[in-house]
């Protein structure tokens, strides 16, 4: 695992997260629409933020920082 770039992992999340935004609904109804929508919702929070960590990998430890706090 020597040739792991944590960059390019937080790239693929950012492109991930950019796909669920852009992707379209299904014909679906109800209740089956409302949870595809919040489940796109929550896969949206979850690449967004792994999109914007900021990552090290040292002695085969992958290390995330994720800074949650309120910008001004």
């Amino acid at each position: 695992m020597d040739t792991f770039d944590p960059q390019q992992m937080i790239q693929r999340f950012r492109l991930r997260a950019d796909a669920v935004r852009k992707r379209g609904l299904p014909p679906v109804e109800g209740p089956e629409r409302v949870r595809f929508i919040e489940a796109a919702n929550t896969d949206f929070q979850d690449y967004a933020m792994l999109g914007d960590a900021t990552a090290t990998f040292e002695d085969g430890i992958l290390r995330l920082e994720i800074d949650l706090r309120p910008r001004n």
